[in-house]
């Protein structure tokens, strides 16, 4: 196969149409797709994890708007080069023509001097930024740059859109349509895979490879799985078992086994994944696990992430495994977690339900005519600093969002609120 590029460089989706996945940003009516059929596009960033179609979605919208499109990666790119791509985008412009797209893979390595070199251009709209990232941007992406771009999330693909990834290189590509290959059993490929279509299109090139002598080739899990055992994989902080191992850590907490939580911060220690990573999932953690049961959880949590930037590696391991020994062996309680769920899930339900009059803001004299905020008991003017009185909409008065768990801390507000609120 000599003299083809990668089949994921051979099936990479060259307009909207043959694009999988992420049908909430450019399927029918979707925002993506709106914006390329109204031949318009603002600076934005786009954010998901490995192989679900970030650089191809650029070099789409770049092909589709007929722009000029500069590209550079983070990786081995410095303030000179982001400079040297400015200009050459500035003169690649004509008169009122529409601005250049500037695409940038992994933005979440820019440093805060690069991404600032980034500022002026964008803001006058010499170039159209479009950046690529699998970190969260709120953390990576300087605030001025953040708020010149309009954040979209990429989701990993799902079963089907992977199924229909496999069918579509079967039958399209240029060496293995003149294959005989058969999918007998497609468990292995979707695992290995996680959902990053990159990967399932090197496994399915691996497999078939090793398979050239065959006339026909009958792909099972047996075989998936023999193949990439004889290819092992170390720790990827990119790939499948980057999030695996993320996953068994927090697993590992929220379970409160503190020596299986360390064992595996020390895999991502091993590993050299990214310390920030792991310190904004104890964040998470902390909240969504711990919550209330030990609201001092995500102070350390919090002080965690602040210590290692200060600290460095590879000293802050330990500040890792203290904050991760400390939160695995706290009680737990997901009821702050459940609350927002549950209180989001009635929003969708009901849309967007009026604010009772006497908790409206009334900061003018039409305002007060109208009612508003008339009949409001200010609650320092009662004892215990509490006075019964209804804050949500009539519609909703009744509902119970926030369920107290049992655990020392929460068993205490379970009494206070039962004190105050009597019946309800």
């Amino acid at each position: 196969m000599s003299g083809y590029p990668p089949l994921a460089e051979r099936m990479r989706p060259r307009n909207l149409d043959d694009y999988i996945g992420q049908k909430h940003l450019v399927g029918k009516g979707a925002v993506l797709r709106n914006m390329l059929e109204r031949k318009v596009i603002s600076s934005i960033i786009l954010w998901g994890p490995p192989g679900v179609g970030k650089t191809t979605l650029a070099k789409i919208i770049s092909k589709q708007l007929e722009r000029p499109f500069y590209v550079l990666s983070a990786i081995n790119s410095g303030v000179k080069d982001v400079r040297e791509a400015i200009e050459k985008a500035k003169k690649a412009r004509f008169f009122s023509s529409p601005s250049p797209i500037l695409f940038i893979d992994e933005i979440h390595r820019f440093s805060k001097s690069q991404q600032d070199s980034l500022l002026g251009a964008v803001e006058e709209g010499a170039v159209t930024l479009i950046g690529a990232t699998t970190e969260n941007p709120s953390f990576e992406v300087i605030s001025p740059l953040l708020s010149r771009c309009q954040v979209y999330v990429l989701q990993a693909l799902e079963k089907e859109d992977l199924l229909e990834l496999v069918d579509n290189v079967l039958k399209k590509d240029i060496l293995l349509k003149e294959k005989e290959i058969t999918i007998k059993e497609d468990s292995a490929l979707l695992r290995y895979s996680g959902g990053d279509a990159r990967k399932l299109l090197n496994i399915l090139e691996l497999v078939s490879n090793a398979e050239i002598s065959k006339d026909k080739i009958v792909i099972d899990d047996e075989l998936v799985t023999n193949n990439l055992q004889q290819n092992p994989a170390q720790y990827d902080k990119n790939g499948e078992l980057h999030y695996d191992i993320i996953s068994a850590f927090i697993k590992s907490i929220r379970g409160s086994d503190p020596d299986a939580a360390v064992y595996w911060l020390a895999r991502m220690v091993e590993g050299g994944e990214d310390p920030k990573f792991i310190a904004r999932r104890l964040i998470i953690s902390a909240s969504e696990d711990i919550g209330l049961a030990n609201p001092n959880a995500l102070l350390l949590a919090t002080n965690c992430f602040e210590a290692i930037k200060m600290v460095g590696w590879p000293e802050s391991r330990i500040i890792l495994s203290q904050c991760t020994i400390y939160l695995a062996t706290s009680p737990k309680s997901n009821s702050a977690y459940m609350a927002i769920k549950d209180a989001q899930s009635i929003v969708k339900q009901t849309g967007n339900l009026p604010v009772p009059l006497h908790l409206r803001n009334a900061p003018t004299k039409l305002m007060k005519e109208l009612n508003y905020g008339k009949e409001y008991m200010y609650s320092h003017s009662y004892p215990n600093n509490f006075v019964i009185q209804d804050y949500m909409p009539d519609e909703i008065k009744d509902k119970e969002l926030y369920t107290p768990q049992v655990n020392p801390q929460e068993s205490k507000i379970d009494e206070r609120m039962k004190f105050l609120w009597k019946k309800k």
